[in-house]
């Protein structure tokens, strides 16, 4: 079974219909028949929730965690394993704290990273990564 980490990037461009955000429906109607695993890490969605809250309100921002809570999608607590893994990408290369976090997680769960975020291109040798 596939298995995919959303980065808040993928999911933000679904959610608000940009063209990029299509190419999430497959992944997303694959989850929801049992056919793919879906993962996200709560700094990841914490990020969804500031960014849309800041951008177009507090309304908007429940509307999208409310669509997101629809799908099979696994929201990964932090721990002190993947607080690690994401310190090292962040170290190393020029990332957010919180694009490391969607690289570590992941690193950890072996999975395709679903990003439309040219940050993570310089870890396309480490980990996998799918662009939008």
């Amino acid at each position: 079974m596939k298995r995919y980490v959303l980065d808040s990037h993928a999911l933000i461009a679904y959610l608000e219909g940009e063209s990029e955000g299509k190419s999430m429906i497959p992944v997303l109607e694959n989850a929801l028949e049992g056919k793919a695993e879906l993962y996200m890490c709560v700094v990841n969605w914490g990020e969804i929730y500031y960014i849309t809250l800041r951008e177009l309100g507090e309304e908007k921002a429940e509307l999208y965690l409310s669509s997101i809570s629809k799908y099979p999608i696994t929201i990964v607590n932090v721990d002190r394993e993947l607080t690690l893994v994401a310190a090292r990408f962040k170290a190393h290369y020029k990332i957010s704290y919180a694009d490391a976090f969607a690289a570590g997680l992941a690193e950890i769960k072996n999975a395709v990273l679903l990003t439309g975020d040219e940050e993570f291109k310089q870890l396309n040798k480490i980990i996998k990564i799918k662009f939008l």
